[in-house]
């Protein structure tokens, strides 16, 4: 089943936060995007049902293998998409804004040349100052 762009949203959350978290919760989810409890238990009985996450007793969250997958995806996404932008000469709100959009819409051949690009450009700037 295709995920939509606000699951997607909800999973890279998660990620983001089980990297400085064991303990992720629905409220952390919440405070993190801005959302209201009821719209993120609504979210995580959704994401549970067609597994992507599993909540345990105590309301702890975490991510099946497949979630996991996507969340990491949309994460690469936003990092690259954000980096790019910023080279390009974007201040780094607007283009952190921006690729939270772009990454949920761009084809995984566009992306792919982006962040082949954006290695590219990387590499030669460290060639040159000698690293």
């Amino acid at each position: 089943m295709a995920i939509h762009e606000s699951g997607q949203m909800y999973l890279e959350t998660i990620y983001i936060l089980s990297q400085n978290s064991t303990f992720v919760r629905a409220i952390d989810v919440g405070e993190q995007l801005g959302f209201t409890k009821p719209s993120v238990s609504r979210a995580m009985s959704i994401l549970t049902k067609d597994g992507y996450v599993n909540v345990d007793a105590d309301g702890a969250i975490t991510l099946t293998e497949t979630g996991l997958a996507i969340a990491k995806t949309m994460y690469t996404r936003h990092t690259v998409l954000s980096q790019m932008l910023m080279e390009l000469g974007v201040d780094e709100e607007t283009a952190t804004e921006d690729a939270c959009r772009i990454e949920h819409v761009i084809s995984e051949k566009s992306f792919a040349a982006v962040q082949a690009h954006l290695e590219q450009v990387t590499k030669m700037r460290e060639d040159a100052h000698g690293q």
